[in-house]
């Protein structure tokens, strides 16, 4: 049997241990009445990991299925996956170049942090006021371009802080405007049906933002310059060598892994954002109130905080941090009205990855879908088919989170009404 022969068996079987093991064990499970919402994900992973074994174990013992259990199972199926391709390809990037998996893993961690910050405001808003924004692409769009007008078309002498934190003001007034006139109606009981609507006058924004950028700019792309350059360094380590070098688009780590300079000072910036975020939510009376709104809202009222106000400010900062994510990647890519689609997507995707409604979640959910991208990308030898790929990765992702895991890694289920609970 030939290699590649040998590596689509093993995927085969592996893919249908798994899907049996979620079967199986979910049936197992309800028989005895047990709980099953982490059923068919350990199923999965068991079955992928070890086969009849594995299943077998499970159906025979039917343990409490902890987290560490299941993360156990599904590393070990990861690291067979690798395992088959590595026999199957040998002289493949990923298998054979060391520095070639570093610098994908780096760059793969890198980009995942901007897009799990993007994610942040979406879950946020969810989080907060029930509602799913399909606005939150174009809030990413209109931050990029306020950031190209400021600092390029009205005020070319302005610096790129001003650009960003006037991108930032701009994007936070559109939020709290119009959360305050197309979904307050929401809470006050003229909604019938207030989910779908929540979904319909979120769409309506989506449009009218975007086409009236469109209208306004053109469809030309935009770019700016980068923000900062980095200082020429070269920091030696007691050889002939340097493991840090910099030059003004990039930095070089062992001289191995490079990384944009645009994606690392997004990087490094959605980093320091998000500590300021989870410090306001965490140690300010104004984030106690989000979150408790998020919990409870009848108990919040009777408290003395004003959901409403806490709706709008948890919208427009949502709209703010999307448009703060596109403020500083308009610097590595040229930017379109219709560039928040693709971002939009896989904040949709890491929000359900890692679970509705949780901050955590949707962090690490990031670095996993930038992860996975980098590996998908990396691993494919032709350049432009892998590049075609990329959104396909996170849909595989969506497609294998809404089988096995609906709730996502970190997400609770939530109770009905208006708001959900925050992570």
């Amino acid at each position: 049997m030939q290699t590649p022969e040998i590596f689509w068996t093993v995927i085969l079987w592996m893919i249908g241990w798994g899907v049996l093991g979620a079967v199986l064990l979910r049936r197992r499970y309800l028989a005895r009445d047990l709980d099953t919402s982490n059923v068919p994900f350990a199923g999965a992973m068991a079955g992928a990991a070890l086969g009849p074994v594995g299943v077998g174990l499970l159906w025979l013992r039917t343990p409490a299925l902890s987290a560490r259990l299941t993360t156990a199972l599904a590393l070990l199926a990861v690291v067979l996956i690798a395992a088959a391709f590595s026999f199957a390809d040998p002289e493949n990037n990923c298998v054979a170049n060391g520095a070639f998996r570093a610098s994908q893993i780096t760059n793969g961690i890198i980009i995942g942090i901007i897009y799990g910050f993007m994610a942040l405001g979406l879950t946020l808003i969810f989080s907060i006021l029930g509602v799913v924004s399909f606005a939150h692409g174009e809030f990413y769009m209109i931050g990029g371009m306020l950031v190209y007008y400021i600092t390029v078309v009205w005020f070319p002498d302005a610096g790129p802080l001003m650009g960003v934190l006037g991108a930032c003001f701009i994007a936070f007034c559109i939020g709290a405007v119009f959360e305050r006139a197309m979904l307050t109606p929401m809470y006050t009981g003229k909604i019938d049906r207030p989910v779908e609507y929540g979904i319909l006058a979120t769409f309506g924004l989506a449009f009218t933002l975007q086409y009236f950028v469109q209208a306004m700019h053109g469809a030309s792309p935009v770019k700016v310059q980068r923000f900062v350059d980095f200082p020429r360094l070269r920091f030696p380590d007691g050889t002939e060598t340097a493991w840090v070098t910099t030059s003004r688009g990039n930095l070089t780590l062992f001289e191995t892994v490079s990384i944009s300079n645009p994606r690392f000072v997004a990087a490094v910036t959605c980093i320091l954002v998000l500590l300021a975020l989870l410090y306001l939510l965490h140690r300010t009376w104004t984030g106690k109130a989000l979150r408790a709104v998020s919990q409870d809202r009848e108990a919040a009222a009777i408290a003395g905080i004003d959901p409403n106000r806490m709706n709008m400010l948890a919208f427009a900062l949502g709209g703010m941090i999307a448009a703060l994510a596109g403020a500083l990647l308009v610097q590595a890519f040229s930017w379109l009205p219709q560039v928040g689609a693709i971002p939009a997507m896989r904040s949709f995707v890491i929000v359900v990855l890692g679970g509705l409604g949780s901050l955590p979640g949707a962090f690490v959910g990031g670095i996993m879908v930038g992860l996975v991208e980098a590996a998908g990308t990396g691993c494919i030898p032709d350049a432009q088919k892998a590049a075609s790929y990329i959104p396909a990765y996170g849909m595989i992702v969506l497609t294998l989170t809404l089988l096995l895991r609906p709730t996502g890694l970190f997400g609770r289920r939530f109770s009905s009404g208006m708001h959900g609970q925050g992570g």
